[in-house]
């Protein structure tokens, strides 16, 4: 099953938001398909972490056996599905990523740190953007004026 991480966000003076990849880590929330089992437990997946699946044959971004049922789950990134959050998807869903779950249904996402923001006006590039408490604001000299990053939020949809 293919799901889509969409965030919607205000953006004050910014351009677009994205993640620096490929060392960006998300934080997910996972449940086991097979039984329903779901964890509290933040998982950390990026693009530049790989293991091997039981097979042996397939390289994937996460890989686990579900501590209930001992099902084997895995999912992987599509690298070709990340996105940046511009200006014109501004207070608009828009799918940033998307990944391959086989086993798992994402339940949880946590932005936290690790984005980068690019001013509207100035071109300026804020890297290390952290969006853990869901707004961001800095200053940017060049145009004497505030920037930010409100009322962040993400959902979860199944693509194909």
């Amino acid at each position: 099953m293919k799901i889509g991480l969409q965030i919607r966000a205000t953006l004050e003076c910014i351009d677009k938001i994205y993640t620096n990849q490929p060392d960006f880590c998300w934080y997910l929330k996972m449940k086991c398909t097979a039984c329903g089992e779901s964890t509290n437990k933040w998982h950390d997946v990026s693009l530049s972490e790989t293991v091997m699946d039981r097979t042996g044959h397939t390289n994937v971004h996460y890989s686990a056996k579900c501590k209930l049922c001992f099902k084997e789950n895995n999912l992987s990134i599509l690298e070709d599905s990340l996105q940046a959050y511009t200006k014109a998807e501004n207070e608009n869903f828009k799918t940033i990523v998307v990944f391959d779950c086989r086993g798992v249904e994402l339940v949880d996402f946590d932005f936290r740190g690790g984005w980068s923001a690019v001013s509207e006006d100035s071109g300026h590039v804020y890297s290390e953007v952290d969006l853990s408490e869901k707004e961001w604001v800095e200053w940017d000299e060049k145009i004497k004026q505030s920037v930010g990053i409100y009322n962040v939020e993400h959902q979860f949809v199944r693509t194909k």
